[in-house]
Parts: structure tokens; C-alpha cells; sequence
């Protein structure tokens, strides 16, 4: 009678079996080649070689067929050590691949010979406990938790507008949250800038805002920039983050903001509020029309007054923060429909939502094909924000 180990060894006579090497060559010189890793779901999150496609063993004869049709495809299986790659590679055989063969010494093999190899990031039981609600949402999930924990996330401002939509992404679960704010904390703001609070008057808002965020939760990234947004740094501070937010409070920093988004080709998650009513949109390079295809040119100060001469409801920049909050979560899980070519109109005193179809301006200086921002960003053609 048999064992398990003659027939093992009977294989290694039936299955081609090669080194690491040899795996690693002919991948990389022919892309029809298709590395198979044949491990447990567990052991493939914790590591895997680049762009191997995986089914777990016990579910290869039921699932090779639809992911690899053509059965003179070059396979190469392997696992942890070389025995259930060779079970498998043997299987294949019997189905009719006609090319499947085994790499010896498996994984471990694989990473002892230097090769490449990619890690899965997964949740840790403290992230799954803290996101549980956003795990069992389908558009979320474990895969859109990690896509959020890994975005970058720009506020322009720590204010009124800036304070729900940093306090919501930063609940979320955002991995990096930068804050744009030269201001410090006055107690005029505190009607309305939720992030801050009375024994924080005089600090600067970017320091406030840290301090707020991080005890709501510790295990996300606060960078502040603690200064003033201008043409000469604006390129610099924008380039490492995914999403800008907009939550500013003038027109020459608006503009500022579109046309470095505008150049950099990073969505801009823009929102506005004065007295009871608020806007929000997304203007994204590529998609849509940009901020200067809606306000070519600042309205005049007695038709566009500043929310410290003409007032603002207290709580609407929390309607218009958490709705651009939920703008660039979308964004970063990229499900729904944004408001990109969208003006969403708020009136607190109707309570009522309208919306705008924005359309990009075909001779727009700035967003249209041809257009040139980094023209007036170099030049430094904006006026200093009040």
C-alpha cells in the first residue's frame, strides 16, 4: 500500500517542477506566464508575489476554468513549500493544462532568492471595531476602509466650513488629514468652528484642530501647515494630497485653489456659505468645469460680502462641511455620483436644496483644453485674502 509520501514522489516524476529562478525569468519574459499561488486566503493576504492570480487549493478545480480558459496558458503553481503546488500543478494536468508545472520550495523559496513580493494591508481588530458600521455597508467594506485609511486629504482652512468636514473625515477613518490655516482662535469663532474651544483662544487654529482630531482618533495622521496660502507654496503643500477641500472664506483664495487643482489635476471639493444659504460642488480637472468656469471674475465686495460683515447661521457650515465631507468620501471610494458639473444650492430659512447643471466654459483660460494656470500661479496674480 502507498503513502502519501510515494505518491508525492511519484508526482515529482509526472509534474514539472522548477526553481524560483526559473519561475521569476519566465514571468518576467513572457506576460502570457500566470504564477499561480494556491495558499489559504489567510497566508496570501499576509504576502504575495506581483501580479499572481490566486485560488485557495480546495477550490482550484472549481474556479481555474473561469479565470484560466485557455488551457495551453503557461502556469506556474506554488504555495508555502512546494507540496500543495505540486497537488495542484498535477490536477491541472488531469483537466487538460498542458503546461502547468510547480515551483519548488514555494513562497519561502521565492523570498530567500531575493525576489519581489507585495503585503496586503488588512484591518487591525481595534480598526475593524472602530469602522464596524462602515464594514457592513457594501459600497465600504474592508476594502473602501482601507482605501480611506490610505487617502490624503487636504482642508484648506481650520474654520467654519473646515471644522465638520475635518472632524468627519477624521471619524471616518481618513489616514492623513492636512489643514491649510495661518489663523489663530478667536472667540468670534467659536459660534460656528466646532473644532475649537474656549481655552484654545489665541492658539493657532492648525494646532486646535490637531489636538481636537487626534482625540477623537489617534490612529490617523495630522500634517499642519500653519501658514498663509500663496502662489509660491501652494504647488508645494498641494502635491502630496489626493482630494483638496475648499472651505475658504474669499474669492482670491478660491481662485487660488482652482487654478493649483486645475494644474495639479486634483479634484477640488468646494463649498461656500454666507448668511442661511450655502453652495457645494466638485470641480474636477478632466471631469468637468472648473471654479472660473462658474465665476470667471470676483463678484463685486457690496454683491459678495465677507461672512465677518454680512453674517453666517451658525450651523450651516456644519450642513455645507459634512456635505462636502460625504463629496470626498465618494471620491475616495469612488461610488455614487459626485457633484462634479453640480452646484448644490442650500436655503436654511426654506429649508431647501437646488441644484445647478454646471457645464465647462470651452474657452475657459484655465480648465479648457489648452488653458495655462501655471501662468498666473507663477505670476502670482491674486490678491491677498482678507
Amino acid at each position: 500500500m502507498h503513502s502519501f509520501q510515494d505518491f508525492l514522489k511519484s508526482l515529482k516524476g509526472k509534474v514539472p517542477e522548477i526553481t524560483p529562478e526559473e519561475a521569476h525569468r519566465r514571468a518576467d519574459m513572457d506576460s502570457k506566464t500566470v504564477i499561480l499561488d494556491v495558499r489559504e486566503p489567510e497566508e496570501w493576504k499576509e504576502a504575495h508575489i506581483p501580479r499572481a492570480k490566486h485560488i485557495p487549493r480546495g477550490l482550484l478545480e472549481l474556479k481555474i476554468e473561469n479565470l484560466i480558459p485557455d488551457k495551453t496558458t503557461p502556469i506556474i503553481c506554488h504555495c508555502a513549500g512546494g507540496t500543495r503546488s505540486l497537488l495542484a500543478a498535477h490536477s491541472l494536468n488531469l483537466l487538460g493544462y498542458t503546461n502547468a508545472s510547480s515551483m519548488a520550495g514555494g513562497f519561502k523559496a521565492w523570498k530567500e532568492a531575493g525576489f519581489p513580493y507585495e503585503t496586503t494591508s488588512t484591518l487591525t481588530d481595534s480598526e475593524r471595531t472602530r469602522y464596524g458600521r462602515h464594514l457592513n455597508i457594501p459600497e465600504v467594506g474592508e476594502e473602501g476602509q482601507l482605501k480611506l485609511l490610505k487617502a490624503k486629504v487636504l482642508l484648506i482652512g481650520a474654520g467654519g466650513l473646515g471644522s465638520p468636514v475635518a472632524f468627519y473625515l477624521a471619524a471616518a477613518g481618513v489616514g492623513t488629514i492636512g489643514i491649510v490655516d495661518f489663523d489663530v482662535v478667536d472667540a468670534s469663532n467659536l459660534q460656528r468652528q466646532i473644532l475649537h474651544t474656549t481655552n484654545r483662544i489665541g492658539k493657532l487654529k492648525v494646532d486646535s484642530a490637531k489636538e481636537a482630531l487626534l482625540a477623537l482618533n489617534p490612529g490617523i495622521k495630522i500634517e499642519t501647515h500653519p501658514v498663509k496660502l500663496s502662489s509660491k507654496n501652494v504647488e508645494a503643500i498641494f502635491k502630496n494630497y489626493d482630494i483638496i477641500v475648499d472651505g475658504s472664506d474669499n474669492f482670491p483664495t478660491r481662485y487660488l485653489v482652482n487654478d493649483a487643482c486645475v494644474l495639479l489635476k486634483k479634484p477640488n471639493v468646494h463649498g461656500s456659505v454666507l448668511r442661511f444659504e450655502g453652495q457645494v460642488s466638485v470641480f474636477w480637472p478632466g471631469k468637468g468645469p472648473c471654479y472660473r468656469c462658474l465665476y470667471p471674475e470676483p463678484p463685486p465686495p457690496e454683491l459678495a460680502p465677507s461672512c465677518a460683515t454680512a453674517g453666517v447661521l451658525g450651523i450651516l457650515p456644519g450642513v455645507i462641511g459634512m456635505l462636502e465631507a460625504v463629496e470626498t468620501i465618494k471620491i475616495i471610494l469612488n461610488k455614487g455620483e459626485t457633484l462634479v458639473g453640480r452646484l448644490l444650492c442650500y436655503d436654511a430659512l426654506r429649508t431647501q436644496f437646488h441644484e445647478l447643471k454646471l457645464k465647462q466654459d470651452p474657452n475657459c483660460p484655465y480648465c479648457a483644453e489648452g488653458g495655462k494656470p501655471i501662468q498666473n500661479i507663477k505670476k502670482g496674480l491674486y490678491c491677498d485674502p482678507s
